[in-house]
């Protein structure tokens, strides 16, 4: 499963990049918002960082003007991917961006009806938010588990799972799990996935029998 880091934070981003583990980054207006930068000027800072999509928003809710502002934002770099709302206009737009090689995500999806409409009209990939649907009651990793179900029986269907709105560690085992292509987490989440106390344990004890050696290795 690829990780991309859900934040505008470049600091976190390039810190995080070094590691290898991160396959790119996925943005909102409010990120950027947090970050007090404009907006144009992060997300070319966060393409240079990174080689894999990161995703920026539209801000339009009518097709024809979520277009042009997509065909705006793809300038950027090469590796940006425009994402749009789940709606109509967002489909429209989709199928326009995405005949015009752009890469598109399209986000907020709430059913794996609505994923199958994405996907057809041409998404690079769906965002199902599975902390929102847990909020209100719903079990969100039965939405991953329904679209990687219904994706996989058409091959003409590309588009990959993104899975967002996550929250947790759990999440992310959860996804992998039901086969997403994709976990977009905040950098506080993806950070907390190497932490085990078996682990740590495990390193004091090889540092304390080291140390009593006396030895060095530089």
């Amino acid at each position: 499963m690829k990780f991309f880091v859900d934040t505008a934070d470049t600091d976190e981003i390039r810190d995080l990049a070094a590691t290898g583990v991160v396959d790119g980054v996925t943005t909102n207006p409010s990120l950027v918002a947090k970050s007090g930068r404009d907006f144009t000027e992060v997300v070319k800072e966060i393409c240079a960082m990174v080689d894999g999509p990161v995703s920026a928003e539209v801000t339009a809710t009518d097709a024809d003007a979520m277009v042009e502002e997509g065909r705006k934002l793809a300038k950027i770099a090469d590796n940006v991917a425009i994402k749009v709302p789940l709606t109509w206009d967002g489909l429209k737009a989709c199928k326009a961006l995405s005949q015009g090689g752009t890469m598109v995500n399209v986000t907020l999806c709430f059913s794996a009806n609505q994923a199958l409409l994405a996907a057809k009209a041409g998404a690079t990939f769906i965002s199902p938010f599975i902390g929102r649907l847990d909020d209100i009651g719903e079990d969100g990793m039965d939405l991953i588990r329904d679209i990687r179900i219904v994706y996989d029986n058409y091959d003409a269907l590309s588009t990959q799972i993104l899975a967002a709105s996550i929250r947790n560690d759990d999440h992310v085992r959860q996804s992998a799990l039901a086969g997403a292509d994709v976990a977009t987490v905040p950098p506080q989440v993806l950070r907390g996935l190497i932490q085990h106390d078996l682990t740590d344990k495990g390193l004091a004890a090889f540092l304390a029998d080291w140390e009593k050696t006396g030895q060095s290795i530089l």
